[in-house]
């Protein structure tokens, strides 16, 4: 194995448990404490993770609003959003709704179909749909407790089992040059296991995302099906994407 696979997968393995020590990642890797210790320095330098006494974890991202204050900003917004996203979904469907506030509002307004499979990393959105008949599917793994979502790798849950029809997908910042991106990493590693198993992809992101790049690149424009926005969108964003052949839905705010 390449030191920068190796290092990659150090990587990986911090970011799914918050921390690892020395001998637990040589035991893994099978690696003498030298190497490790290169490996934690190289990852240090990209800036992705952090030593602390004894291991390392990953570098918390500074900048991501907090899941309190977005539950309630731009609600208008958010609320048209999801209830046109609710639009796309049909009786019978299996979906996925993603973690944030924006998605969840996709939630509120699917109350009266009926047999759906939901399939979801949001604690607020099973929250929402518990007194429904729904099968839903809470994806195994760790807590993130300020974004109240749930995080996960291939090797903590089974992927590979999954086959959703629509995902609902949220966006901390969203460009045609780069796509849709996120503050972190976590979130963003199982956005893209998610993205694998769908036949149809849907953005949701309300009109501040647009032309902001933030910490973690998840998915190129050309790989979405749908960006389903509010109607405050400007006119030149909305026709620079459809330039580049993105498919923008306009919700409007009532």
């Amino acid at each position: 194995m390449l030191p920068s696979e190796r290092q990659e997968k150090v990587f990986q393995l911090l970011a799914s448990r918050g921390i690892v020590t020395i001998p637990e990642l040589m035991a893994e890797y099978k690696v003498s404490i030298e190497t490790v210790r290169r490996d934690l320095a190289a990852l240090e330098k990209q800036g992705k993770i952090e030593k602390v006494y004894g291991g390392a974890r990953v570098r918390q991202m500074p900048g991501e609003p907090e899941m309190e204050s977005r539950m309630t900003g731009r609600l208008p917004q958010k609320q048209a959003i999801g209830k046109k996203c609710s639009e796309y979904i049909n009786d019978g469907d299996c979906i996925f709704i993603d973690s944030g506030s924006t998605a969840y509002n996709v939630s509120k307004y699917i109350l009266n179909k009926k047999k759906l499979t939901v399939i979801t990393n949001s604690i607020p959105v099973v929250n929402e749909l518990m007194e429904t008949e729904f099968e839903i599917i809470l994806i195994g793994g760790r807590v993130r407790h300020e974004e109240r979502s749930v995080v996960t790798y291939e090797h903590i849950f089974d992927f590979s089992q999954l086959n959703i029809q629509k995902s609902f997908i949220g966006a901390g910042g969203i460009t045609v040059e780069n796509g849709i991106s996120d503050y972190n990493m976590q979130e963003a590693v199982t956005r893209k296991m998610i993205l694998e198993r769908s036949r149809d992809i849907y953005v949701v992101a309300d009109s501040s995302k647009f032309g902001k790049d933030v910490t973690i690149n998840v998915v190129p424009i050309s790989k979405i099906d749908y960006i389903i926005t509010d109607s405050q969108l400007s006119k030149g964003i909305a026709d620079e994407f459809k330039k580049n052949k993105a498919n923008i839905i306009l919700a409007q705010i009532e």
